[in-house]
């Protein structure tokens, strides 16, 4: 765990959601990005492709996406990967045709003063659910599945995979209409003690804020395929 959990504490809040924050011709610029940059893994197993946005790529967009940031959650820095070349990384754009599984994204140094993440949608049909519940190690998948928990070679950029989730948060049994709503793609055990915060229903133009420490997922819902820009802070 970290050491400054603490101080963490003191910059978290509840999640936030900016409807109309990009415009149309934003977020067409945002789509011609993603078409533009190269592809950076594509998980045939999870049928998800992912880009990342370098700095620099796309120099009027950071601008602006840097201005609205700073507007809502004040001064921070980024806190994304870099690439084997040392290139700052600004955001991850993912296209996935499944659901992303119950996870959190503390990063992968526990020394950083780790701040909020954001998540941009770039196609309509999608729902991200925020949990109450707050974690404060490295960027994690917590699952129940034995062959996903022997995975220990991890490469760069990987996230952890842990059980530790489960007793954490006490017994009490998931929510069965929420999981049966949203939450399908999960086993129902995955989820004891955790209590649902948000379910944020994508709308392209608006930008979702939240805290790096609460756990998430994508909800079940899904269209085909869906496209969203993610991004993550620190102090």
């Amino acid at each position: 765990m970290r050491k400054q959990i603490e101080e963490i504490k003191k910059n978290e809040g509840k999640p936030k959601v900016l409807k109309n924050i990009f415009n149309r011709k934003e977020i067409e610029q945002f789509l011609k990005l993603y078409q533009e940059l190269p592809v950076t893994v594509h998980n045939k197993k999870q049928n998800v492709i992912k880009k990342r946005w370098l700095k620099d790529y796309g120099k009027e967009l950071e601008q602006i996406f840097n201005k609205r940031l700073s507007d809502e959650i004040g001064d921070f820095k980024y806190d994304n990967l870099e690439t084997a070349n040392g290139e700052q990384i600004l955001g991850l754009f993912q296209e996935s045709y499944n659901p992303i599984g119950l996870h959190i994204d503390g990063g992968f140094n526990l020394e950083n003063l780790i701040y909020k993440q954001t998540l941009i949608p770039l196609t309509p049909i999608g729902s991200t659910v925020i949990f109450k519940n707050r974690f404060y190690g490295e960027s994690t998948n917590f699952t129940l599945d034995k062959k996903e928990l022997e995975i220990k070679n991890l490469k760069y950029g990987q996230n952890k995979r842990s059980s530790e989730h489960i007793g954490m948060y006490g017994k009490n049994p998931f929510d069965l209409t929420m999981h049966q709503k949203y939450l399908k793609h999960e086993r129902i055990e995955n989820l004891v003690g955790l209590e649902v915060e948000l379910v944020y229903q994508w709308e392209v133009g608006s930008m979702l804020i939240f805290d790096r420490t609460n756990l998430h997922c994508s909800s079940s819902v899904i269209d085909g395929k869906k496209i969203g820009l993610t991004t993550f802070t620190k102090k």
